[in-house]
């Protein structure tokens, strides 16, 4: 059995540009907050849509985004409908995604360990 169709791929990506926009636009709830969709991957029958998004504000509110944005669902999923030419629209399942902030603190210790050595080496 595959695990990533060819089209549950496309769909997953047609899903992400219309959520980013329907996030920006549509939805006003102010304990969603300004997020962005990192990743989504779609099952192969196209039947749930995993929606990997991070927070500006961070870890910190990211568990009351994230809730918010599952309450949501059915909203933004009617509005999938009404965009995408699928017979049937994949139900959504939100997640944080920690993957910028767990770089950003890699980068951060590889410029420690750099610069240490700089102080040793002279």
């Amino acid at each position: 059995m595959k695990k990533h169709s060819q089209r549950a791929q496309r769909v997953g990506d047609q899903i992400h540009k219309e959520l980013a926009d329907l996030l920006r636009n549509e939805v006003k709830d102010p304990r969603v907050g300004p997020v962005t969709v990192t990743r989504v991957e779609v099952s192969a029958d196209l039947s749930h849509a995993t929606v990997q998004v991070t927070h500006l504000a961070g870890r910190e509110r990211a568990g009351e985004a994230v809730d918010a944005l599952q309450r949501t669902a059915g909203f933004l999923r009617s509005q999938l409908a009404h965009r995408l030419d699928l017979y049937s629209v994949p139900q959504l399942h939100f997640a944080y995604d920690d993957s910028i902030e767990a770089g950003m603190k890699l980068a951060q210790l590889i410029d420690d360990a750099v610069a240490a050595d700089r102080k040793l080496a002279e």
